[in-house]
């Protein structure tokens, strides 16, 4: 698995942040790296949905703030 694959779009990898989290081919470190960028494309499509660009309904928002607080507490 290419990590650098995984940054550049991790929703297209994971279904959903608690799939990565699950996946044990990628460190901690790794993980919260690609949270990171998740969380940023998340909000980047915030955004751009706030200025009446169209764009996905769910960004997983929620979701990835969660998962990050799970990898950080474990």
């Amino acid at each position: 698995m290419n990590i650098e694959a995984i940054l550049q779009d991790p929703a297209a990898v994971y279904d959903k942040p608690t799939d990565l989290l699950k996946d044990s081919r990628l460190s901690d470190e790794q993980k919260l790296k690609v949270l990171e960028q998740w969380e940023y494309d998340a909000e980047e499509l915030l955004v751009a949905t706030e200025e009446n660009m169209p764009g996905p309904e769910d960004t997983q928002l929620d979701d990835i703030l969660a998962a990050k607080q799970q990898l950080k507490d474990a």
